[in-house]
C-alpha cells in the first residue's frame, strides 16, 4: 500500500513539472545577475550522438552529485540536458521537490534560481521550448536521471529528476543519465524538509551552486 500511495504522490510531482502559464508567472524574480545566460538555446538543441557521453557534476551545499550522460539512452534529452548545463542554465537553480524514498526534482530555472523571493511558483516554469519524446530506455532504479514532464506528449523542457528507490512509472519519461557518485548528497537532499503531499516542495531548497560539463 505504500508503494501505491507514494507513486501516486510521485505522478503527482512529475506531472506538474514545466507547466507554465497563469496571471501569477509574469511575477517571477529575475535571474541572479551573476549568471549569464545570453548562450543558452532557445529552442531544442542538437541530439547527443549515441556514442558520446559526458559527466555534468552538480555541486551543491549537501556535496557533489555527478551524472553520467549518455547519448545512447536518449540523445534529445541528453543533448538537451548539457546545452543547458554548459550554457549556465542550472546555475542557482534549486531542487524544488523532494518525495523521499522515490525522487528529487530540480531543473526550473525560471523561477527556481536562488536567490529568488518568488518561490511559491518554483516549479512551473522552463527554459521556453519543449523537446520532443522518445522511446524510454531503461528502468527507473536508484541514481537514475529523467526528464519531469507533463500529461501531454512532448512536454519536457528543463526539469528533471533523480530517482532514490526502485521504482514503476510509465516509459514516458525520457531517461538519459545515472549519477555514478554523490547519491549520498541526493539523499541529503531528499531528507531536506518539505510541504508533504500532494506538491511535496523544498522547504528550504537546495541549489545547484556550481554546474560542470567533462568527459567522463
Amino acid at each position: 500500500m505504500r508503494l501505491n500511495r507514494a507513486a501516486a504522490t510521485l505522478a503527482a510531482v512529475l506531472l506538474l513539472a514545466g507547466c507554465t502559464g497563469g496571471p501569477a508567472a509574469s511575477t517571477a524574480a529575475a535571474p541572479a545577475a551573476s549568471v549569464d545566460l545570453s548562450s543558452c538555446p532557445t529552442s531544442q538543441p542538437a541530439a547527443m550522438a549515441k556514442d558520446t557521453s559526458k559527466l555534468v557534476t552538480l555541486t551543491t551545499a549537501k556535496g557533489a552529485i555527478a551524472i553520467k550522460v549518455e547519448g545512447a539512452l536518449s540523445p534529445i534529452a541528453a543533448g538537451n540536458f548539457v546545452a543547458l548545463a554548459q550554457c549556465g542554465y542550472y546555475t542557482g537553480v534549486v531542487f524544488q521537490r523532494l518525495v523521499p524514498g522515490f525522487v528529487i526534482q530540480g531543473g526550473d530555472g525560471t523561477y527556481g534560481r536562488m536567490p529568488n523571493p518568488n518561490m511559491t511558483r518554483v516549479g512551473t516554469g522552463g527554459p521556453g521550448y519543449k523537446i520532443a519524446d522518445e522511446p524510454v530506455n531503461g528502468t527507473y532504479t536508484r541514481g537514475t536521471v529523467a526528464m519531469a514532464k507533463t500529461s501531454q506528449p512532448n512536454s519536457a523542457d528543463s526539469q528533471f529528476f533523480i530517482v532514490l528507490a526502485a521504482i514503476q512509472l510509465p516509459s514516458t519519461y525520457q531517461i538519459f543519465g545515472h549519477v555514478t557518485s554523490g547519491m549520498d548528497a541526493v539523499d541529503a537532499i531528499a531528507a531536506m524538509p518539505n510541504s508533504g503531499d500532494p506538491n511535496n516542495t523544498a522547504l528550504q531548497p537546495v541549489a545547484m551552486d556550481k554546474v560542470t560539463v567533462s568527459n567522463p
